[in-house]
């Protein structure tokens, strides 16, 4: 598989691996930061998904910001 092929939102959303040592740790020291540790990667990972998300619209070739200048 080529890097440069895969989609964003599939990059992403293979970061969810990290969450693997993050169980370990939270099994084997303490429960507590093993959870928060947890959320932290999640929240990570939902703020990654979303931000190589599509956006609606494009690229913003129809953006016009009323100034009538070209851009």
């Amino acid at each position: 598989m080529n890097l440069e092929t895969v989609a964003p939102r599939l990059a992403a959303t293979a970061g969810l691996l990290a969450i693997v040592p993050v169980l370990v740790y939270g099994t084997t020291n303490s429960v507590a930061a093993g959870v928060v540790s947890a959320v932290n990667v999640a929240i990570i990972i939902g703020s990654l998904y979303l931000a190589m998300s599509p956006v609606e619209g494009g690229h913003g070739d129809d953006h016009h910001d009323g100034s009538g200048a070209a851009g």
